[in-house]
């Protein structure tokens, strides 16, 4: 079979389906329609097996017919499965009774036979379907049973609330058993492990300079923390220049942001007694008591306990010595600014007496002597010293259990 002849026969296959399916759907439309009218009498003129309208038979649509007839012109109308389906039509077939009549454009007597008759029928061009023959309403209250009844809507909708977009977080898989984790420490670990970034090593603290090859002082302030070391702390700041704080642990309880600042800044604290009594007047409880009581104190205040202590007075002998069991740290050069309230002179006496390797007397409750270190750091500073923390400067522990430094 030559090309042409497939494609001709394709083009009256699907002119066959489709005048099926034009026939079909006039039909069903056809009793549906005389259906409904007849619904308002009970009477309805039907059409016999040849066609021909019946006058005086008496309808009743059921529910469930006209259930049928809307769900059948909606599949073909839209084109359902009734639509689709295939009706191979052989060339030369006769015309039945049934195609005779509907080309005539008398309505098929029931949807079955049309739809039937139809298959069997060739090509023909869609007809046009008159309306069906209805008798005369009556003016009575119709008595036709009535279609059934859709299922009830709600008058009122129902009032749904706005719900808002629902928030798309991502989401970390969790292996089990492990402790949650942020969505910060996902991303970290994954871009390590793709790239192989090590972990940040925590910045260490800065140390002081090699008090072996360069001059270096200690300067130490007793008795704070009080109303003037906030002062001396900007003083010092000014000069970057790092210090030793032996606090009395009443003080540190106190003004325990003054010791926790000096700490941030870099300074070192060390225990001045908690009460500043003379240690060599008690028993030993009472100095192991004493001293843990302001080592507390401290740690409270900056996290970390002393590890030097200086006593009251610079009191202490072997009694004390072996009950304390901390490094006692003494002193070089003494000030006095305890006793000369003068600037100048606490400026001047530790200036002309300082060493290197030296450890410095002050007391930073006096405002004379806050006022005196600006100058004392210029003085040293031009002379090549640097100021560091006792620790800095006897290194990793004290050669000694009382350290006196160098004298004048």
């Amino acid at each position: 079979m030559s090309d042409e002849a497939r494609a001709g026969r394709r083009v009256r296959r699907g002119t066959a389906r489709l005048a099926a399916a034009v026939l079909a759907t006039a039909g069903l439309l056809a009793a549906g329609h005389a259906a409904d009218a007849g619904s308002a009498s009970g009477r309805v003129d039907v059409p016999d097996r040849a066609g021909r309208a019946v006058a005086g038979r008496t309808v009743s649509p059921s529910p469930a017919g006209a259930g049928r007839l809307a769900a059948v012109e909606e599949g073909v109308q839209g084109g359902g499965a009734l639509a689709a389906r295939p009706s191979p039509v052989a060339a030369g077939t006769p015309r039945t009774a049934h195609a005779r009549d509907a080309a005539a454009g008398a309505p098929a007597p029931v949807a079955a036979a049309t739809a039937t008759q139809a298959r069997t029928s060739p090509t023909v061009a869609p007809p046009s379907v008159p309306p069906a023959t209805v008798a005369p309403p009556r003016t009575t209250t119709p008595t036709a049973t009535a279609p059934a009844t859709p299922t009830a809507r709600p008058t009122t909708p129902p009032t749904t609330a706005p719900t808002a977009p629902p928030t798309i977080a991502p989401t970390v898989t969790a292996t089990p058993g492990a402790s949650p984790r942020s969505l910060t420490d996902a991303i970290t670990d994954a871009i390590r492990d793709a790239w192989g970034t090590p972990t940040p090593a925590a910045t260490p603290v800065p140390t002081g300079p090699d008090c072996r090859r360069v001059k270096c002082v200690a300067l130490t302030f007793d008795d704070g923390p009080g109303p003037y070391t906030a002062t001396l702390l900007r003083h010092l700041a000014a000069r970057k220049a790092r210090a030793t704080f032996f606090v009395v642990g009443q003080n540190v309880v106190a003004h325990p942001d003054l010791v926790r600042r000096a700490a941030a800044a870099g300074h070192e604290i060390g225990g001045h007694s908690w009460s500043h009594r003379d240690l060599t007047t008690l028993r030993a409880a009472s100095i192991r008591a004493d001293l843990a009581r302001t080592a507390k104190a401290v740690k409270a205040a900056t996290g970390v306990a002393p590890t030097i202590m200086r006593p009251p007075y610079g009191a202490q002998n072997a009694y004390v010595r072996k009950h304390a069991k901390q490094p006692m740290i003494m002193w070089s050069v003494d000030t006095l600014d305890w006793r000369y309230r003068s600037s100048a002179r606490v400026a001047r006496v530790a200036v002309k007496n300082a060493r290197p390797g030296g450890i410095i007397l002050f007391h930073d409750i006096h405002p004379t002597t806050v006022k005196a270190i600006p100058r004392v750091l210029k003085k040293l500073s031009a002379r090549g010293y640097h100021f560091v923390t006792v620790s800095e400067l006897l290194g990793t522990a004290p050669g000694k259990l009382v350290y006196r430094g160098p004298r004048p």
